[in-house]
């Protein structure tokens, strides 16, 4: 009887044990790749495509419903695909390189891209991070999953017509080889805008099924070689043909060194995988336990939809551009000096955009990556003879600053000390004297006239105030690591400029202007007014960049009373354009006008942090409630889901950071800025095992506000929290309500790090 009982007791547990789990939700469910792909030249609502691929791999994959070249490789109303394309762009705006793809087709086989498209419903499609499918009206599936530098691919025909399976070149240099008895197609790809010469991407497919018929073909003319097993030639591809009926996997791997190394990674990534579903389980696994890693609880569903829509995309850039050869050590191909090296590099990331948010997030979630990344900076730098600024995968220079050097201090103020800071100090100062060959963000355009006057000028330099505020920012990056590591003369160096935004201050319009070389101001000057002076943004945006001395720019702008006055402003004045210097709409103004909050023009980075800076001004109550409207507003898991170009995971880290609870204001210190959490709990659970939570009681929609908090037991009033309470694990407490608790958070030592005391 006893006996019995226990076993009764076993059952009745191992039967809870088994509806709870049933009834716990696969957190990758909830992310849709398919966020933000609602976008076009006029309008983004984040300018993505639908990935298929691991954490920060190589490239990922996505249905391509844009023409070879369209930088929208995937727009949400479009009604065909042309491919099932490899990706590696992180913006429309440049295109993509190193690209081919594959297409099914039934019946006649059609090689151009026009001819080949074939049509689909969005309700016969499903788009998670480790798995797209969809369906044609064809009655074609197509399945996709991912490894870091490689891919899995499902076909399966209709039967009782031919099963054919285009390779497509893309539009440059290619080449392609069948080998029959092997199921299998080699080649490379040469394409790209900001690669380097003699760039290649060497791929190699094996299939599963044999091939019927195959054959080579250009997609300049459309010409066919039937029977032809090789080729080379500007937008070379390849096709073969399967049985009627025919279910085809597909493994692909490509490598950046050789067509040997890219065997090499078959093997290592595919060649145990024999079914699809043994690669997608461990891509579903592996983006599972990230997520599990920042667990959130409560909130409705659809938050939670947002929230790991959010954490997929920013945790996709950089892409990793190193490789592990036989014996599992990286090397990688440099798109800086066109030779391999050992160690690590990675590429295609503006860091304009990112230094923000998505890397101050990677020092939380992913600190030896992170370190991995500082050592490639200095690579980089070393074979380019200039940090990269926005690499594709080579050195651009786009958009503007010397945002090399933030991420470097942020990674060693927070304890990452993977690098030489003299070395990284000596490259940033060759950077900030100096201009480069390429954009506006490849050394310094105006340097000379910064060093002399204190600002860049315009018209010499557009873009002159931004390009002012920014260097001010990153040389005080440089003051930072070169006071923690002793660096004497760079310190005294950079001491001297950390405070040159004050020279585009401008006290009797009370705003940041452009100055001309005579030191007068531009005129004349409208603060709707876009351009000029101003990068993407007018006056209203570019006021709040001075991360790091937010109390200097207080005291410039007459004090805490007026601070927050202009702040309160952004949000009150009309959500007019005057286009200026751009003569027409870009999307970015568009994007302002439809959020409909004033001047508040979330969708570019400018003014991203500024709702964060009533924390430094006695009124911590404000930023909670916009924070929280912004989120509610303008975010969602829909294909209309951001506010405007996505940029590399920036947007989606935002989010990502201000849903726990914090920003990173001023990377480059160790402190983040506390705002209004969504969930009524999240736990961050770090790599050095320790977890830090976040609860949030009595949190809802309307309750927003932080009445009182505790940090691990004991009372906690600062409107910031440091690196370190979160990676020592611990637990942050806040109460919230309803009504703005006007008292809490108010007193000096409350406020968040200034450079002016």
């Amino acid at each position: 009887m006893i006996v019995k009982r226990k076993h009764l007791a076993a059952a009745v547990s191992c039967a809870l044990t088994l509806v709870v789990h049933a009834q716990k939700k696969d957190l990758v469910t909830y992310a849709s790749t398919l966020q933000g792909t609602n976008s076009n030249f006029g309008l983004s609502h984040g300018s993505v495509y639908p990935t298929t691929a691991l954490p920060f791999g190589m490239h990922g994959w996505t249905a391509q419903t844009g023409k070879n070249g369209d930088g929208w490789k995937y727009q949400y109303p479009a009604t065909t695909i042309r491919g099932f394309q490899q990706a590696h762009a992180c913006s429309p705006w440049v295109g993509d390189y190193a690209v081919f793809s594959l297409m099914p087709e039934t019946g006649t086989l059609k090689v151009m891209e026009d001819e080949r498209a074939t049509t689909f419903s969005h309700k016969d499609e499903t788009a998670h991070p480790d798995y797209y499918k969809v369906t044609f009206a064809n009655k074609i599936t197509t399945e996709m999953t991912a490894t870091e530098r490689g891919a899995h691919l499902r076909f399966s025909f209709p039967a009782k017509s031919p099963a054919y399976l285009v390779l497509d070149g893309y539009n440059a240099l290619s080449g392609v080889k069948i080998w029959p008895r092997e199921h299998k197609i080699t080649g490379f790809v040469g394409n790209g805008r900001f690669i380097p010469k003699d760039f290649k991407n060497y791929f190699v497919i094996v299939f599963d099924q044999p091939f019927e018929a195959s054959g080579t073909w250009e997609n300049e003319k459309g010409a066919v070689h039937a029977d032809s097993l090789e080729a080379t030639g500007k937008g070379v591809g390849a096709y073969v043909r399967f049985r009627p009926g025919a279910r085809v996997q597909a493994r692909i791997a490509s490598s950046y060194i050789s067509p040997e190394q890219a065997e090499v990674t078959w093997q290592q990534e595919l060649g145990q995988h024999t079914t699809f579903e043994q690669t997608r389980n461990i891509a579903h696994n592996t983006w599972e336990q990230l997520f599990e890693r920042v667990a959130v609880e409560g909130g409705s569903e659809e938050d939670k939809a947002t929230f790991y829509s959010c954490l997929f995309r920013a945790n996709l850039f950089s892409h990793q551009f190193f490789e592990y050869n036989k014996e599992g050590k990286p090397y990688y191909y440099s798109p800086y000096d066109a030779r391999v090296h050992d160690g690590y590099m990675f590429t295609d990331n503006g860091f304009w955009d990112t230094f923000r948010a998505q890397f101050p997030l990677n020092t939380i979630l992913h600190p030896t990556m992170e370190g991995r990344y500082m050592q490639a900076l200095l690579a980089a730098q070393k074979e380019c003879g200039w940090f990269p600024a926005w690499s594709f995968p080579g050195e651009t220079g786009g958009m503007l600053g010397n945002h090399a050097i933030s991420l470097l201090t942020d990674a060693w103020v927070k304890g990452i000390r993977t690098f030489d800071p003299e070395q990284a100090l000596e490259a940033y100062f060759h950077e900030a004297m100096n201009k480069g060959p390429w954009g506006g963000a490849n050394g310094r355009a105006g340097w000379k006239e910064y060093y002399q006057l204190g600002y860049v000028t315009f018209p010499e330099s557009y873009g002159s105030t931004s390009q002012t505020l920014e260097y001010a920012y990153d040389d005080f990056c440089g003051y930072q690591l070169a006071k923690a590591t002793g660096h004497d003369f760079y310190r005294d160096v950079f001491a001297r400029t950390m405070y040159n935004y004050r020279y585009q201050y401008d006290s009797v319009t009370g705003y940041m202007r452009g100055r001309k070389l005579d030191g007068s101001w531009v005129t004349p000057f409208d603060p709707y007014e876009w351009g000029g002076p101003y990068t993407e943004g007018n006056a209203f945006q570019w006021q709040w960049s001075v991360f790091h001395d937010v109390k200097g720019l207080i005291r410039l702008m007459g004090g805490e009373q007026r601070f927050i006055a202009r702040l309160d402003s952004v949000f009150s004045v009309p959500n007019k354009v005057n286009v200026g210097y751009y003569k027409q709409m870009i999307h970015e103004m568009q994007e302002m006008v439809d959020a409909n909050m004033g001047q508040y023009a979330h969708g570019n980075q400018p003014v991203q942090h500024m709702i964060y800076l009533y924390n430094y001004a006695g009124q911590p109550w404000k930023a909670q409630q916009h924070i929280r409207d912004v989120m509610k507003r303008l975010y969602n898991a829909t294909p209309d889901g951001y506010p405007g170009d996505e940029d590399q995971g920036q947007m989606s880290s935002w989010y990502v950071l201000s849903a726990l609870g914090f920003y990173s204001v001023c990377p480059g210190t160790d402190e983040y800025v506390i705002g209004s959490p969504v969930f009524p709990r999240a736990t961050i659970t770090l790599e050095n095992g320790n977890k830090f939570t976040v609860i949030a009681h009595n949190n809802s929609d309307k309750n927003v506000y932080i009445q009182a908090a505790t940090l691990n037991g004991q009372p906690f009033t600062h409107n910031f929290i440091h690196h370190a309470d979160i990676m020592n694990g611990g637990t942050l407490v806040l109460e919230m309500g309803d009504q703005p608790a006007m008292q809490r958070g108010v007193a000096e030592a409350d406020k968040p790090f200034s450079l002016s005391k």
